[in-house]
């Protein structure tokens, strides 16, 4: 959910999680564009907070 690169990740001395609220609010525009999507998720870097901010933003 870090909006950095993978360079920037790679010589990044603290893991960045990002905002899960940035990424809810994301969400909830892909799904307005796109609302036949159902299965929705993150990868490497998200964890509850981010599953729990998409949940709010898209329901």
């Amino acid at each position: 959910a870090s909006r950095m690169s993978h360079a920037e990740l790679d010589e990044s001395e603290e893991l960045d999680s990002g905002n899960p609220e940035e990424l809810g609010q994301l969400y909830r525009r892909l799904r307005s564009r796109f609302p036949h999507f159902s299965v929705l998720g993150g990868c490497c870097g998200t964890d509850h907070r981010h599953v729990a901010q998409i949940c709010a933003a898209c329901h």
